[in-house]
């Protein structure tokens, strides 16, 4: 009775963790090949559509590389060696990493954006797709230097059964390191993690004081009931305050279910909820990105008729 539940519940977490996967990628597919139209086109480019555009694309490897995963953990299969083992786990979370980094800037650059002229954030607004991308490399680089411990205690995992190892899917696990190696890659990687979404934070704070501040000065001007109509840049400020309180919410729910991890550390089930979490925000935010974006529509039509 309690395998046939067991196994009714895998089959329940399965599919739904490929119908997330599934309709991530396709969205991120879509958005990704909707900024390459946009700049192929000659449309008029926003500062935040290479973030916007750079996200999708990491968002479409991390959830093919997901989907890769994914078919370890929950379809029987040929069990991979370690070098399969520690690139794709390796590969996994660096492209989580960028996510975070990209988003976090992404938060900053729509701060810059919607900053008034006389702020001191003013003196970005200039700021280009190259200073940009150096920003994010060398985020990634940095990421990639503190996630290297993964590249020596990730490992296939042994037909003997050993302690402390910890599932990833029935053919990696990883190896316990000691104590000084823990700590040194646990505390670069909260000090990482700390100032990034702490960057999301401020932004976040700082986009919704001017949003009030504009509010008020648009009801004291107007005196009738209606509103005045929010500026595009306002529109795009609440579409990413609403992609930064989503994003800091998993986040949350995500260190949650990590510490339960470590008290059952060979329980896939309690891996499967975790995986499906941490993709939520990759799967939502490409909606959010695309309903946001009026010209998605003419240009994707514009390109069919030429086709």
């Amino acid at each position: 009775m309690n395998k046939n539940h067991q196994h009714h519940t895998n089959s329940h977490l399965r599919n739904t963790f490929f119908s997330e996967i599934g309709i991530g990628i396709s969205a991120n597919s879509i958005l990704l090949l909707f900024h390459i139209l946009k700049f192929t086109s000659g449309y008029r480019s926003k500062p935040t559509d290479l973030p916007i555009g750079l996200l999708a694309l990491i968002h479409l490897l991390m959830l093919l590389i997901t989907a890769f995963i994914a078919t370890d953990i929950f379809i029987t299969q040929r069990e991979w060696n370690d070098s399969t083992c520690k690139f794709i786990i390796y590969m996994y979370r660096i492209f989580r990493g960028l996510s975070l980094c990209t988003t976090s800037l992404l938060s900053v650059l729509q701060a810059i954006i919607l900053s008034p002229r006389n702020s001191c954030l003013a003196n970005f607004k200039r700021i280009s797709p190259y200073h940009m991308s150096c920003a994010l490399l060398f985020l990634s680089i940095f990421y990639m230097f503190i996630s290297s411990h993964l590249l020596v205690s990730i490992i296939a995992t042994p037909n003997l059964t050993l302690n402390n190892v910890m599932y990833v899917t029935q053919s990696c696990s990883i190896l316990p390191m000691s104590y000084l190696m823990q700590s040194t890659f646990s505390t670069l990687l909260a000090l990482r993690e700390a100032f990034l979404i702490s960057l999301m934070v401020l932004s976040t704070c700082y986009m919704m004081t001017l949003l009030f501040r504009h509010k008020k000065q648009s009801q004291h001007l107007h005196s009738t009931s209606l509103s005045p109509k929010a500026s595009p840049e306002q529109r795009a400020t609440r579409t990413i305050l609403m992609l930064m309180s989503f994003f800091l919410l998993m986040s949350i729910l995500d260190s949650i279910i990590s510490c339960s991890r470590t008290m059952f550390l060979n329980d896939p089930t309690c891996h499967c909820i975790q995986l499906f979490v941490v993709h939520i925000y990759a799967t939502i935010s490409p909606f959010v990105f695309m309903s946001t974006e009026k010209h998605i529509g003419n240009l994707l039509r514009s390109m069919c008729k030429r086709g």
